[in-house]
């Protein structure tokens, strides 16, 4: 009997594709953007699409894309390192004031965000702190050597943007487990930096692929062979950008939780279980025989035992997982809920009291900046964890109680 949770596409001149979609939706467009990527010639074994699958620029957000001798620098895109970080706290619900405002301001003095905040300009340091100097002190020297042989990502603001949030759906939240205890959790990446990588290397491929005639069905699917000029600085770069990015989260959670100290009295740690996650990047891995580049658009590495974050959409719920190892997925689960509606159309599905219904237990933005991000823009959390049942387990379920949007 086949038990087999995923579905597959199969198509003439393409690899499979299995799919972790069965309960939630699929568009039309991101089928067809999966099939191009499928037709690649260097996918090793297929591609595989998870639960929270929807259209990318030049690859589809929710897919896990495994190569062998070269790499597409759209398909990890130019979010390089997003991904989620959190720690649960000593704290439970009852240490909570009864009015969060106060956490949520605090929290937003001290982690820029969004695009102007106060006297900072564009969610940037006006003057970085100590702990992102310090974060600095450990990537400035592999900047320098990207630098070197392209000078224009001189210009990033790299070091300013160290320990800040970002924007869209970049965000901090304040959450309760199943038991009652407070964690806290965050969602970004590698900031300005990391997309005037993603940018430049992106434009790189696309200049190969027209100088040796290669024809792509999306320019956007081009890629840099291993061995070619700029393969090696890519992997190089591309692996920096996640090192920062996971250092900017680590900064911020050190900047949430002594922002929360100065609202609660009461002394608390902030470390009992913690997780650092990506879910935008690629990484050398050994599946069905083969050393293969494993790129994750919008999908986080679930081997067996290993901890990640899924997240729900804004006042939804969120989970922190166990990976199951399911060799299928290449070792992968979903990256949070996905989005069911582009931006544009969110602003205007959605009003303005739809939104402050969905969001009346958070404390949180409820105005028409934000509408965007209102859970009905997105993929109901519920059925995507329905849906990869064989990819992860449960480890705790948290409701959000505030949330700092970027």
């Amino acid at each position: 009997m086949n038990t087999r949770n995923y579905d597959v596409i199969n198509e003439a001149g393409a690899v499979p594709i299995k799919l972790w979609t069965r309960g939630v939706p699929l568009e039309d467009e991101a089928r067809e953007q999966l099939l191009n990527i499928a037709r690649l010639p260097f996918i090793h074994g297929w591609v595989a699409v998870m639960p929270d699958v929807h259209l990318g620029k030049g690859a589809t957000v929710g897919s896990v894309v495994p190569t062998v001798g070269a790499i597409v620098p759209a398909a990890v895109g130019v979010d390089i390192g997003c991904g989620m970080i959190a720690a649960r706290t000593t704290l439970t619900a009852s240490d909570l004031p009864d009015d969060l405002h106060g956490i949520r301001s605090a929290i937003e003095c001290a982690v820029p965000h969004g695009r102007t905040v106060g006297h900072r300009d564009k969610g940037a340091w006006a003057t970085p702190p100590q702990a992102a100097l310090d974060g600095w002190g450990t990537l400035h020297e592999d900047f320098a050597r990207v630098v070197e042989k392209h000078p224009k990502l001189a210009r990033t603001n790299n070091l300013n943007h160290l320990g800040t949030l970002g924007t869209g759906n970049h965000f901090v939240e304040v959450c309760l487990d199943e038991e009652q205890r407070v964690w806290f959790m965050l969602h970004s990446g590698s900031r300005g930096v990391g997309n005037a990588i993603g940018t430049h290397f992106i434009e790189l491929a696309k200049q190969d692929m027209r100088r040796w005639m290669i024809n792509l069905p999306d320019q956007d699917l081009a890629y840099l062979p291993e061995g070619s000029e700029h393969f090696g600085d890519y992997v190089f770069a591309v692996d920096w950008a996640q090192r920062f990015a996971r250092t900017n989260r680590a900064i911020m959670m050190r900047h949430v939780v002594e922002a929360v100290r100065k609202v609660i009295p009461k002394p608390f740690e902030a470390e009992a279980e913690a997780v650092n996650c990506h879910h935008n990047y690629v990484n050398r891995e050994h599946h069905f025989g083969k050393d293969v580049l494993v790129t994750r658009k919008g999908a986080v590495s679930a081997k067996r035992g290993e901890l990640g974050i899924i997240p729900g959409s804004m006042g939804a719920k969120s989970f922190i997982v166990r990976g199951l190892g399911n060799a299928d997925s290449f070792h992968s689960c979903s990256h949070g809920a996905g989005r069911v509606m582009s931006r544009t159309a969110a602003r205007k599905l959605i009003t303005l009291e739809q939104h402050r219904e969905a969001t009346a237990h958070v404390e949180c933005r409820k105005d028409a900046e934000v509408i965007d991000e209102s859970p009905a823009a997105y993929k109901s959390i519920d059925a995507v964890m329905a849906a990869q049942q064989d990819l992860v387990e449960i480890v705790h379920t948290l409701r959000q109680v505030v949330c700092v949007k970027g």
